[in-house]
């Protein structure tokens, strides 16, 4: 079966206690330790993503929204694609994490009530969980960036992206791995492949530069083969997560299908006008949204925030 590439439905995570997670920080070089007093973190953090989901809903995408619970505190429950993924086929994919805090997000409340509202019937799951005993771990959409029409998982290596976890996350959902090494300035591999490619139903934003040398032609000439235009933007570009951006499938009286480029403010502004323009070109509408306060603490943006759910 064919998959779509764009989901036109969201699972979100308002968070109760997002902050700096020095669990993840080792491997995370993007979160910045801002010192914010907790309230203040917490409230900013809400305002950002309340208007995200008002934007969202404002142009026809479905959102539901699960209410994180304090204690115990979940610093990252605000980033749910990394720990579960729901697929056309009626699969649901629960992932192991590498942080112990990070585990606490996994919440079958959330599963059953996401599917419920949004209408998707769960026909099987798989849980990759047990690999947190073994040191092995794969994060969701977050490890594993999906052309799903060309049925390709592409994936960064990093601490949180095993490839023998890959592997069999392929063998389960029918996709080939693609497992490659990208690395950022200081030669530190990227902890999340979403952060240095996104790819979309007729473009593919990919951090070119941070590929390695060995991998570089075979990534991009995959990428390529799909038909979709590449637009390949330098490590400062994906510092500012401009590759961290999902675009989501919506309907409009007027336009009828229509796509939607979801990107965060600073994203939005480390592109030049020539990759907006070839963006543009390549999606209908850009909905770009500021999340200074998740990107800075969580080291994570709007891609991050955003489970899509492919009702069967």
């Amino acid at each position: 079966m064919q998959e779509h590439q764009c989901a036109s439905r969201v699972l979100m995570v308002r968070p109760a206690a997002f902050g700096y997670n020095p669990q993840t920080a080792a491997s995370n070089h993007l979160q910045i330790d801002a010192r914010l007093a907790p309230a203040e973190a917490q409230a900013r953090t809400r305002d950002e993503f309340d208007a995200l989901v008002c934007a969202l809903r404002g142009s026809g995408i479905e959102v539901f929204v699960a209410q994180d619970t304090a204690p115990p505190a979940r610093p990252d429950a605000v980033f749910p694609n990394n720990w579960v993924s729901f697929h056309e086929d009626g699969t649901v994919v629960l992932y192991p994490m590498q942080a112990a805090n990070r585990r606490l997000e996994r919440r079958p409340e959330i599963v059953a009530r996401a599917a419920g509202e949004l209408g998707f019937r769960v026909r099987r799951t798989v849980d990759l969980t047990h690999h947190e005993s073994d040191g092995r771990f794969l994060e969701g959409t977050g490890s594993v960036v999906l052309d799903r029409t060309q049925r390709i998982a592409y994936a960064c290596r990093s601490p949180r992206t095993h490839e023998s976890v890959l592997e069999e996350w392929a063998r389960e959902l029918g996709y080939e791995p693609l497992i490659f090494d990208a690395t950022d300035a200081g030669g530190m591999p990227y902890y999340h492949t979403n952060v240095m490619l996104s790819i979309g139903e007729r473009c593919a934003i990919v951090g070119s530069e941070a590929l390695a040398g060995g991998d570089r032609a075979r990534v991009l000439g995959r990428l390529a083969a799909g038909g979709r235009e590449l637009i390949e933007i330098d490590r400062s570009a994906v510092a500012c997560f401009a590759a961290n951006v999902l675009e989501l499938a919506s309907w409009d009286e007027g336009f009828g299908d229509f796509r939607l480029m979801v990107i965060s403010a600073s994203a939005r502004r480390a592109l030049d006008a020539r990759s907006v323009a070839r963006l543009m070109a390549c999606t209908d509408d850009l909905l770009v949204a500021p999340v200074p306060t998740i990107e800075a603490l969580g080291g994570g943006s709007v891609r991050c925030m955003l489970a899509e759910v492919f009702a069967p």
